[in-house]
């Protein structure tokens, strides 16, 4: 009887701690960039961290609204160009999804748990066809770099995952960005039907949307690789450079190439605002976008620049 005792005690106390450990499991749990210098450093993972804004929300001499997908480059984008420029110190970014950021202009703000931000931008860049929508709101644009799709599986790819056409099997469990708030949406449906037509489209946008194996994400460049890693989801179709950089930094992520004849090219745009608070912060930023500085940071983290 005191064998039995001791056996289920032990059996209890270690499924108490196998639940306690995964259930405090942020061991890949963003910001990924360096954080900036400051006396007082309190990120708390999974409680108090903010991985999508940047630098300096007090009296910014630039603001700057990057495109999601870029958020690996800024930390090394922006200290390269207050090192150009060195009278600009104060410099605050976001890379929130496009779609979010643009609404943030329309309406005038953003409110993320507790904070609220009323900053107005001096710089916004987002996917060419997002800025030609609204040519009017913009003095100046530059294009700056290209980007290609790829699909992210977890380490040694246990599913198996060879093409988009996979991603419609009813086992694979697929991390999608959500059509209605992420930019990359519309490429990777024009990509599923390159690869397979609407019945891939169909599967993976509905039927697997309905029956739970596909999961549609707010924010892809954060949640597909943090589902994968913590093994929800499967595979996820993201930008080439989000894969690179979850390698790039060591975590278990493998990258699955999509063939040129299925893929998608997404040309990026850098755009200053006529109603840029700091307009000839957002002109000296525009020129180093063009600069090679800034090529160099790109092409690092796996951008297409010319």
């Amino acid at each position: 009887m005191y064998k039995l005792k001791l056996t289920a005690t032990l059996g209890l106390l270690l499924l108490i701690t196998v639940i306690t450990a995964n259930a405090q499991d942020h061991s890949f749990d963003p910001p990924w960039n360096t954080p900036p210098d400051s006396k007082l450093q309190f990120t708390v993972q999974g409680i108090d961290n903010v991985p999508d804004l940047y630098g300096d929300i007090n009296d910014p001499q630039l603001v700057i609204f990057f495109a999601g997908n870029q958020f690996m480059a800024v930390d090394q984008l922006l200290a390269a160009f207050k090192a150009k420029y060195p009278q600009y110190q104060r410099v605050f970014a976001e890379t929130l999804p496009p779609g979010i950021l643009a609404k943030q202009i329309e309406v005038g703000s953003v409110a993320i748990g507790n904070m609220r931000i009323t900053l107005k931008p001096d710089i916004y860049t987002a996917g060419k066809s997002a800025i030609e929508k609204t040519p009017d709101m913009f003095s100046r644009t530059e294009p700056y770099a290209s980007n290609k799709l790829a699909i992210m599986v977890k380490k040694d790819n246990p599913k198996q995952i060879k093409g988009l056409a996979d991603l419609g099997k009813k086992d694979v469990r697929v991390s999608m960005p959500n059509l209605q708030t992420e930019g990359i949406g519309a490429q990777i449906m024009e990509a599923y039907n390159k690869a397979g037509g609407k019945q891939l489209q169909d599967a993976i946008m509905e039927d697997k949307v309905k029956d739970g194996s596909t999961y549609l994400t707010k924010i892809h460049h954060r949640e597909t690789p943090m589902r994968i890693l913590y093994d929800n989801s499967d595979a996820g179709p993201v930008w080439y450079t989000e894969v690179y950089y979850q390698q790039m930094i060591g975590h278990p992520i493998d990258l699955v190439e999509i063939p040129a004849s299925d893929n998608v090219i997404a040309n990026y745009v850098a755009a200053s605002l006529k109603t840029a608070p700091h307009q000839q912060a957002a002109k000296d930023f525009l020129d180093f976008m063009i600069s090679p500085e800034a090529k160099a940071v790109y092409k690092k983290f796996g951008f297409i620049v010319k």
